[in-house]
C-alpha cells in the first residue's frame, strides 16, 4: 500500500505513473472491452477499439480534472462511442445495419454501453478482483464473509482464524483502500 493514497485518476495525471497506469488499463480494459463487443464488433475490432480508446486516455487523463457533478462514466463512454464512430467512418460500413448514414445515427443500440448501475457492479467486481491478488487470503476470507457476505464478525473470526478486531480491521481497510482507489471513477450520483 502506499504511504500516501491519491486517488487513481489523480495519478494518472502522471503519463509516467506507470503502476497507476497499469491499475487503471486493468480496471477497465474488460469494460471497455465489453462497451466494443456490445456495438456488434468482432474480437479483434473490438480490440482495436479498446486500444484506440486508451491511447486517447493515456493524452486526456493527464488534463482530465474530475468534477463532482461530472460523470467519469459517461466521459469514458463518450470517448468509446467517438473513437467507434471514427472506426464506423472510416470503414464506410452502414451502423446497426440499417443503412442509414452516420451523421443521421446518434449512437449504437443503447444497450451496447453499461447503464450507470451495471458499469458500478462491472467496475467494483474488477476492482475486488485486483484488490484481491495485494491481500493476505485469511483477511481476504474475513473481508468477503463480513463485509461482502454480511456474516457476524464473530462467527467469522471463529471460522478465519483470527480475532474480532482483526475482522473489522480487515473490512475497513479493504473497503478504505477501494474508495481510495475508485474515487472520482464511481460517479456519486447516478
Amino acid at each position: 500500500m502506499r504511504s500516501t493514497p491519491i486517488s487513481l485518476l489523480e495519478r494518472l495525471r502522471d503519463p509516467w505513473e506507470q503502476k497507476a497506469w497499469g491499475q487503471f488499463v486493468e480496471l477497465y480494459t474488460p469494460l471497455l472491452f465489453s462497451w466494443a463487443r456490445r456495438t456488434g464488433l468482432q474480437e479483434s475490432d473490438a480490440a482495436d477499439l479498446v486500444q484506440d480508446v486508451l491511447i486517447v486516455l493515456v493524452q486526456k487523463l493527464p488534463e482530465f480534472h474530475y468534477d463532482q457533478g461530472g460523470s467519469f462514466r459517461a466521459w469514458l463512454r463518450t470517448i468509446t462511442l467517438n473513437k467507434w464512430r471514427d472506426r464506423q467512418k472510416r470503414a464506410r460500413l452502414p451502423v446497426q445495419g440499417d443503412g442509414r448514414d452516420l451523421a443521421e445515427h446518434p449512437e449504437p443500440e443503447p444497450a451496447a454501453f453499461l447503464e450507470e448501475a451495471e458499469y458500478r457492479r462491472a467496475l467494483l467486481a474488477r476492482a475486488l478482483e485486483l484488490l484481491r491478488r495485494e491481500v493476505q487470503p485469511t483477511t481476504w476470507a474475513a473481508f468477503e464473509a463480513h463485509g461482502l457476505q454480511g456474516r457476524p464478525a464473530a462467527e467469522v473470526a471463529r471460522e478465519v482464524g483470527l480475532g474480532v478486531g482483526a475482522v473489522y480491521a480487515a473490512k475497513f481497510r479493504i473497503m478504505s483502500r477501494l474508495r481510495e482507489e475508485l474515487r472520482g471513477l464511481l460517479d456519486e450520483s447516478p
